[in-house]
């Protein structure tokens, strides 16, 4: 078949894709499929959201499988992605199919499929290549006959790019393990030049970059500045349903996406939360009624990002400031793909920053993590489990995972897992602490950038196009910088954003109780394995989240400066017990955790409250010897034995009546079950924790 024949017929399939009897090939875009089909070649193409990254990889898939080549291999980093490229392979006529954590029952029909040379495209995870089930029965048997190997979102291989993810650097060696002649696409709308010199560096000199502008004719910008989250949840139940279409909003945290959803729909506006902790069979369904505008809005974190594809998807709101420009122009790249406007309004408050810098500072563990680990599987006589290192370690349990990834990618790696041990290899070992100290540099340069945008008065889409390094960057002539207006108005009404300041105090935090001991680590008391029933605490509440909006900046206030909480902290705990928990059977008495370091603050607090809800106060509970603070014990096992042997309890005459344990803050929760236990065993009755903030770590 001539270029010519092969051209026509990869037009027929693309006007099939799109539904569209005159469409035609964008720039480069046939250029690209015809460099992989007919050359073998291997591409990075740097094109901007909605171009149509993806037909360039379903057209070659097609026309090679057609050449009788075997099937192409996508690694794709989210479930969300795979569905959408699923859908749309299933359009042209080709059989895709993935193994990933949500479809295990499908696993073995997959395998089968694939060794019957019936499966055109496998969609993968970076994350599956790890596994070596996956490697062994899935990968090698078809590694010979691979047609084409594409890289979606190919910037997460970059350390330098924002969204690296360390799994991706797998792919670069299943490439080098398999047939050089094969052709090979890497994908993304988000490298800049520093990006692409590393993905270039790291998938070979034989990479050829096709780069176009990253403008987006369809988006209108605008940036809003509302510090409170009252005040940008007022502003969102006030316009979004004067924006077209349906749309996206992004938060930063699950907490936030939840609020702000349970926000929207008390305003009677149809929306659902979506993020990593909602389960995949309900996220699938929420993708959906998106894509067929069942609703209003979805209101989203990371998790519906990179790929997700709604070509009529009418506008994207931000609530914070997203950490870096490759994160805003990937996310407000959702919208306006086949309309001629959409808006994409950035939205910012007080909290940005300091989630920010949060983000920033767990992105990569500091040299003293990689140290201690190592130290410890080198004493170790036939390796050690990650609840083991987490016994000997004062480090979380996502530390230590985090440092035992990023090690196990080195080259040559200074540790290896069996099983499900992991074993110092006798490689000698030396962080690159200059390389953290830059990455850490740029990330907060990145961070500077986006407040840049945020209140800088030039335009706004060539703002983001001259910080991806898009060489024709230019004023868009239609964002509210260009037009010298605001797009949507900054106003909101006074009534509506108190109404949001009461919701924000109405969503206090469920206090979940712990099933089950963390090993050998208070048997001091004999307790391991599950706990038993009759020393279990009860579900309780918690008033708000700590340092949040709503209560959570009272009480941190109340902690930090006055060293005593505020009475209408006591009046919101009293109303939370009383008209939104009532707990069942009723407490008849109150006591509290006792505190080293502020041994007035909670007692007090108790004191108060056992007065208005008329219950008796008894601090029954004596700590008898000093423990380090539990705000320092990073992990379960940690936080658990630091207890062992500190508290006892005094009975007195109506210990067996329900009680309610007070606290002012909950972390890990360990605090409470311990002494719960205690007071059970002690003859208490059910024991209600409650508290004035749960802390939360995002």
């Amino acid at each position: 078949m001539t270029e010519q024949h092969t051209r026509e017929k990869a037009l027929l399939l693309l006007r099939t894709a799109l539904a569209d009897p005159t469409a035609d090939f964008r720039d480069s875009q046939w250029e690209s499929i015809s460099r992989l089909v007919e050359q073998r070649a291997q591409l990075l193409v740097v094109q901007r959201t909605g171009w149509g990254k993806s037909l360039v990889y379903f057209l070659a898939t097609r026309l090679l499988r057609d050449q009788g080549t075997g099937p192409a291999l996508l690694i794709s980093p989210l479930l969300a992605l795979m569905r959408n490229q699923i859908l749309a392979a299933e359009r042209l006529g080709i059989r895709a199919a993935t193994i990933n954590s949500s479809n295990r029952s499908d696993w073995d029909r997959v395998r089968e499929q694939l060794l019957a040379n019936t499966v055109d495209l496998l969609l993968i995870s970076p994350e599956r290549l790890a596994n070596d089930e996956f490697r062994e029965q899935y990968l090698m048997p078809i590694a010979g006959t691979i047609g084409l190997f594409v890289v979606d979102e190919a910037h997460c291989i970059s350390d330098w790019g924002h969204d690296f993810r360390p799994d991706y650097r797998r792919i670069v060696r299943v490439l080098q393990a398999l047939p050089a002649n094969i052709p090979v696409l890497a994908t993304t709308a988000t490298a800049n030049n520093r990006v692409v010199a590393d993905i270039t560096v790291q998938l070979g000199d034989r990479l050829e970059v096709v780069r176009g502008p990253l403008q987006r004719r369809s988006l209108r910008l605008q940036t809003i500045h509302l510090p409170s989250q009252a005040a940008r949840m007022a502003w969102l139940a006030e316009y979004l349903p004067k924006l077209p279409q349906s749309g996206i909003v992004y938060t930063l945290t699950v907490r936030d996406c939840e609020r702000v959803a349970g926000w929207l729909q008390s305003q009677d506006i149809d929306a659902a939360a979506y993020h990593s902790n909602v389960d995949p069979a309900q996220r699938e369904e929420l993708e959906q009624r998106l894509l067929t505008n069942d609703l209003k809005v979805l209101v989203a974190t990371t998790a519906l990002g990179m790929g997700f594809d709604k070509p009529d998807l009418g506008f994207v709101v931000h609530f914070q400031r997203p950490g870096s420009v490759v994160h805003y122009y990937q996310q407000v790249g959702r919208a306006g793909r086949a309309v001629n406007d959409a808006y994409g309004i950035m939205l910012s408050g007080d909290e940005d920053q300091e989630i920010a810098d949060y983000f920033t500072r767990t992105a990569l563990p500091p040299e003293g993590h990689t140290r201690d680990i190592l130290a410890a599987l080198e004493r170790a006589d036939d390796g050690l489990t990650l609840n083991q290192l987490e016994a000997r370690l004062n480090l979380s349990h996502s530390q230590i995972e985090k440092v035992l990834k990023l090690l196990s990618l080195e080259s040559p790696a200074p540790v290896l897992k069996q099983g499900s041990r992991w074993y110092a290899t006798p490689i000698s070992y030396t962080p690159d602490t200059q390389k953290i100290e830059r990455l850490t540099l740029l990330r907060q340069t990145e961070q500077a950038r986006m407040h840049a945008y945020l209140h800088g008065r030039e335009c706004l889409m060539q703002f983001l196009g001259r910080e991806l390094d898009d060489p024709s960057a230019q004023p868009c002539g239609r964002c509210a910088a260009c037009i010298g207006a605001p797009l949507m108005p900054v106003e909101y009404g006074i009534e509506r954003a108190n109404q949001a300041a009461a919701f924000l105090r109405r969503t206090e935090q469920a206090i979940k109780p712990r099933a089950r001991w963390r090993d050998d680590a208070l048997s001091v008391y004999g307790w391991s394995g599950g706990i038993a029933a009759e020393l279990r605490a009860e579900p309780g509440r918690a008033l708000s989240i700590w340092g949040d909006a709503g209560w959570g900046t009272l009480v941190k206030y109340g902690k930090q400066r006055d060293g005593h909480f505020d009475d209408a902290l006591v009046q919101g705990l009293v109303e939370m017990i009383h008209e939104r928990w009532n707990p069942q059977p009723f407490p008849g008495w109150v006591t509290c955790v006792p505190s080293q370091t502020h041994p007035d603050l909670v007692p007090d607090l108790a004191r108060r409250l056992a007065t208005v809800l008329d219950l008796p106060f008894v601090p029954c509970i004596q700590k008898i010897h000093p423990t380090e603070p539990q705000k320092l014990m990073q992990n379960s096992y940690q936080q658990t034995h630091n207890l062992a042997g500190a508290f006892t309890i005094e009975a007195w005459e109506r210990i067996a009546e329900p009680v309610f344990l007070v606290d002012d803050m909950i972390d890990s929760g360990w605090t409470l079950t311990v002494i719960t236990a205690l007071l059970r065993a002690a003859g208490s009755g059910p024991v209600f924790p409650v508290a004035l903030a749960l802390v939360q770590h995002e």
